[in-house]
């Protein structure tokens, strides 16, 4: 199926204004759909004028659909649909007396202009399908009137509005509480389910002809509502946009769309959600993630503890070859407390891992055998780790660099080295190879036949840990190679 975007490029010259106006009448449309009990579907005629295109559709959650198909990206020749003509030619709303049956079922269809700045850009096709259709009650006679309301505001070029539009994810739909007030933001009426809101506020009575800022004032401490100006105009039905106002237990969220005819304001909708209880969820998930990093915080802390204590007693032993095992232990802990660090400032239990190996990096070579003389240089990127593959990624890091310090270059001070740690991504798995420019591997080395504990370390975690392999081998050019191939979900 084709997207909203390629049909306008492909078959419209509409500009980039145009497209955008469409674009915010589609951000609010779910609306005049649920109020309508009817499908929208978008119309765009082509450049050559000789039929219209199909570029959007949208079906009511408050009736039943008289589209079983999506339609977009269908094409219509002009002429087969009389009221697209009407619409688009005349600029005026273009309804037919007698159903149309579709698929046996009778729809009833009406054709929209869209206008802006005095030009009609577009059709929209409203089509209710009638079997859904019984005598109204006062809530259907409030959505229909507001319908009514909002699409002769589309042919007249008042909507959509350009003013601020929210970024609330949970914004509130035309079930969650409906309010219509008039100009003078009296409420009009109130459905059962806005009722219910504005009593968990705190509210005793019926909403009907109270004035819905000042209701808002009385129930809503100052702190927990937006500025004098702003309350009003959105609950006023002034304003086009969604504000959030709620006491200690309860949160709503407020969305108001401004109604108008001829130019002049006639009222609001205002449309409200309880979300008090997505609120506590997000609040319990705020104080989860800060126990959380408040642990690695404090995992780091205890892990450098470690580290320090364990450089206090390599410092106090005259067993050269124990104090070296005291200081690759150090190093071995530091290297997962860097990844603790880290993870104690992230919201996630996920790492950026370059930074990380690039901390690595600088760590082993500022401490090893040849300070300042041996560099690391990192090629691609590891991107974001779970906390998991982290830690034994970063342990594999230092031990391969380690290694490659200590045994790869001579204590000759003339020294100068460089590490290259090179990373791939393919086919879902992660390629890291370590190369260095030193003396290369021992002859006769295996692998299998090592007994370095460094290397034993390495070969347990990529393979068990991390579900990898693991292969040294000497470079042609000198030095050596380790190549690590590993899942990219590490």
């Amino acid at each position: 199926m084709s997207s909203f975007t390629e049909i306008v490029r492909t078959h419209t010259d509409l500009d980039a204004d145009d497209v955008a106006w469409l674009q915010l009448l589609q951000a609010d449309w779910q609306i005049i759909a649920d109020l309508s009990f009817a499908d929208l579907v978008l119309w765009l005629p082509d450049r050559e004028r000789s039929g219209y295109w199909a570029a959007g559709q949208m079906r009511p959650t408050t009736g039943p659909t008289a589209y079983v198909d999506d339609i977009v990206g269908t094409y219509v020749e002009r002429g087969r649909r009389p009221l697209l003509d009407a619409a688009y030619e005349q600029g005026r709303t273009a309804r037919e007396g007698d159903p149309e049956w579709r698929d046996e079922v009778p729809v009833r269809n009406e054709s929209i202009p869209v206008v802006r700045a005095g030009r009609v850009i577009g059709v929209i096709g409203r089509n209710t399908n009638l079997l859904g259709v019984r005598t109204p009650s006062r809530l259907e006679l409030s959505y229909l009137q507001t319908a009514a309301d909002l699409t002769q505001m589309i042919a007249t070029g008042d909507f959509p509005s350009s003013g601020q539009r929210s970024d609330h994810a949970d914004s509130p739909r035309v079930g969650d509480g409906f309010l219509r007030v008039d100009a003078g933001g009296h409420v009009v009426y109130a459905s059962p389910n806005a009722q219910s809101v504005y009593r968990r506020l705190g509210l005793s009575g019926d909403l009907a002809g109270l004035v819905l800022a000042d209701l808002v004032r009385e129930l809503v401490p100052p702190r927990r509502r937006p500025d004098e100006e702003t309350l009003s105009a959105v609950l006023g039905g002034r304003a086009h946009r969604d504000v959030e106002i709620g006491t200690v237990e309860v949160s709503i969220i407020v969305r108001a769309i401004p109604l108008r005819t001829g130019g002049e304001h006639i009222g609001g909708l205002i449309l409200v959600r309880d979300v008090s209880d997505l609120r506590r969820r997000d609040r319990e998930l705020v104080t989860k993630d800060a126990t959380i990093r408040e642990i690695h915080h404090r995992v780091k802390n205890n892990l450098q503890t470690v580290a320090a204590l364990l450089r206090l007693q390599a410092r106090r032993i005259d067993n050269e070859t124990a104090k070296l095992a005291l200081e690759e232990a150090v190093r071995r802990v530091g290297s997962i407390a860097i990844v603790h660090e880290t993870l104690s400032q992230a919201v996630e239990e996920t790492v950026q891992f370059d930074e990380i190996a690039d901390r690595l990096g600088a760590m082993v070579t500022d401490v090893g055998a040849l300070p300042g003389r041996v560099l690391v240089r990192r090629v691609g990127s590891f991107g974001v780790l779970p906390s998991e593959g982290a830690n034994a990624l970063a342990m594999v890091l230092t031990e391969l660099l380690q290694n490659a310090v200590e045994h790869g270059y001579d204590d000759d001070p003339a020294v100068v080295g460089e590490i290259v740690v090179t990373v791939d991504h393919l086919g879902g798995r992660t390629h890291v190879v370590v190369d260095d420019d030193g003396r290369g591997l021992p002859a006769g080395f295996t692998l299998d036949g090592s007994t370095n504990l460094g290397l034993s370390i390495v070969r347990t975690l990529v393979e068990s840990e991390l579900g990898g392999q693991l292969e040294l081998r000497d470079r042609p050019e000198g030095g050596t190679r380790v190549a690590i191939d590993v899942p990219s979900a590490t």
